[in-house]
């Protein structure tokens, strides 16, 4: 990805006939620079959701099974740091499942192309 601009491809639906556009996101502030975020949550609200990624600590997430194995209690919170909510209409969601769908499909097949070429059954 460029550090200046995102490049998308988009469709035109008003015409009938899907047309490839390219679409260029130019950062604003730092909107360019990355968020780590290893926790995800979906909030739905009129015409919109809000997706909320966060950040929750390794540790504690490594050490959630290690409590459960020893017959300990978990905790009935977990505290984490909300990395960004991004609020979406409903169609910016949709197109965005279809993105996400397409990505791990075509991670699915390297995969497996992956395990096919080493021997191992997937």
């Amino acid at each position: 990805m460029n550090a200046n601009a995102a490049d998308r491809t988009d469709t035109n639906a008003n015409e009938g006939k899907a047309k490839p556009i390219a679409i260029r996101l130019v950062p604003a502030n730092n909107s360019d620079q990355p968020v780590l975020a290893n926790y995800t949550t979906v909030h739905p609200a009129p015409g919109m959701a809000m997706l909320d990624f966060g950040f929750l600590e390794p540790a504690v997430l490594a050490a959630l099974p290690r409590v459960v194995k020893r017959g300990g209690k978990l905790p009935e919170t977990l505290n984490g740091r909300l990395a960004v909510r991004v609020a979406m209409g409903y169609d910016g969601v949709a197109a965005l499942q279809q993105q996400l769908t397409r990505l791990l499909t075509e991670m699915a097949k390297a995969v497996e192309g992956r395990n096919a070429r080493a021997g191992k059954w997937v």
